[in-house]
């Protein structure tokens, strides 16, 4: 259990219910606003202990710096290669592992799955372009 602190309560208000896997810049910029005296340092220090603590995940982005996911367990991401966009996927996790699982003779115990390609908007504004 970790004690309350202000700055840890705001980065987590900032990063709850949000789907777009804010940066830790994006969240420090927003925290800012209401705690103008708090560094990037600590946002970071933050960030990596409730990672730790499994209350947030943290997505290792091939396109750029990580992201903050307010979702804690591992789960399917897709990265968008034009914009950059992050977002969940709904993917039965059970049939990737049973995938990786079949003719593999040890034991997966869990996977960390990602995708990528053109986002919906991008692909929408490539098909309105051509």
């Amino acid at each position: 259990m970790i004690k309350h602190s202000k700055q840890r309560d705001a980065i987590i208000a900032r990063l709850s219910g949000r789907t777009d896997h804010p940066t830790a810049e994006t969240l420090y910029q927003e925290v800012k606003k209401e705690l103008p005296n708090i560094s990037m340092g600590t946002v970071y220090r933050n960030l990596k202990q409730l990672a730790s603590l499994d209350k947030i995940l943290i997505v290792r982005s091939p396109f750029g710096p990580d992201r903050y996911d307010p979702i804690p367990n591992q789960h399917p991401h897709f990265f968008c290669t034009n914009c950059f966009a992050v977002l969940d996927l709904d993917v039965d996790k059970n049939k990737i592992l049973a995938t990786g699982q079949e003719g593999f003779k040890g034991e997966i115990q869990g996977c960390i799955s990602s995708y990528h390609g053109l986002c919906p908007d991008c692909l929408e504004k490539l098909k309105i372009k051509n």
